[in-house]
Order: C-alpha cells, then structure tokens, then sequence
C-alpha cells in the first residue's frame, strides 16, 4: 500500500469528525508498477523497488486502518439517519425517536461491536483504540438516553440533558483518538 493512500484515510477520519469513509481505489493501492507511454514504445516500468518494506508496526497500522474502515459502514449509517445531528422539539419528537430506534442505535451499535473485535498487535496503537471505543460507546450511551427522552409524548429534558452530556463526552474521547492517530502515523512517516 502507498502512503498516500494511508494519508487519505486518516485525513478522512480528522475531517469528518468521527465518520469515517473509504477514502481511496484498492485497486490503486495495489499496483506495483507504472506504465509510461513514450512516443513509439510501451514499457512498464517497475516502482516495487522504489517503495521501501513495511516494518511490522506500519503493516499492523494499516491493517488496523482496513478495519476501521470495514466498521465505518456502519457508523456512517447511523449519523446519516440522525441527518449530521438532531434538535428536538415537541413536533419532531416522535420522527427523532423512530430515527433513533430503527437506524441511528442498531447501526451505532453494530459499529461499537466491530470496533471491540479490532485487536492490533502494538501496544501503542491499542491504547489509541481504546479511546476510540471508549467514546463511541459513551456516544451510544448518550443516543439510547436521547431515545428514552423521546419515548413518551412530551420531552423528558433532564434525561435529554444527560443523553447530550454522554455524546459530548464520547466526542471529547474520540476528538483525542483523532489526535493520538494522526501522531502516530507521523511517528510512522505518515505526513499529513
């Protein structure tokens, strides 16, 4: 894989603030080789050489990128059923808490249990992780309390209170996995 490849998937997990997309061709990615075209001659010419090997902590690191990228799906899901955030009033109460219900929370969770399977082999790159899912399970914490604030016909706001709290505190925790990730591929050789 090229660093710029790597580059653009951390650069989408910082820009979208915790959503993360697939960020580039695999195909791309995967090709060795140039092909150059000069006048009259086609020739290919080999650039495996001119990529140095992958030590072990860069190979685990990007490993973990595809993994994070395989859950993203569905975090990706859930924050475009929440449409980029939610405001609740008494009207749309009751359109939060199915968006909830049947989108944002199964999605969400799914995402937090793929998270909980990602095991990289660096210590380093595992504490880092755990940020990750610590808040975004703090954040699912704070949707399932949204959806409970929905659940009857007017708005429980103490508990709404709670629920934004809970997401706030999951986002700081994530905010932190975004910064400790992006040193980390600095550390790696990774410039963004």
């Amino acid at each position: 894989m090229k660093k710029s490849w790597v580059l653009s998937i951390i650069m989408s997990f910082v820009l979208l603030g915790g959503v993360f997309a697939p960020a580039g061709s695999y195909a791309a990615a995967a090709d060795d080789s140039t092909t150059t075209y000069s006048e009259d001659e086609y020739y290919e010419v080999d650039t495996s050489a001119d990529e140095p090997e992958l030590t072990a902590d860069e190979e685990d690191f990007l490993n973990y990128l595809d993994q994070l990228d395989s859950a993203s799906v569905y975090e990706e899901k859930a924050f475009n059923a929440l449409g980029g955030g939610f405001y609740i009033t008494s009207s749309n109460r009751k359109s939060v808490f199915l968006k909830l219900t049947n989108t944002a929370i199964p999605n969400y969770t799914k995402y937090v249990s793929k998270l909980k399977l990602i095991k990289p082999q660096n210590a380093e790159l595992q504490k880092i992780h755990a940020n990750l899912i610590k808040g975004s399970y703090t954040q699912l914490e704070g949707f399932q309390l949204a959806k409970k604030a929905v659940s009857k016909t007017t708005v429980n706001s103490t508990v709404l209170k709670q629920a934004n709290a809970k997401i706030d505190t999951g986002k700081k925790n994530i905010e932190k996995f975004h910064k400790e990730i992006s040193a980390y591929a600095n550390k790696l050789g990774y410039d963004f």
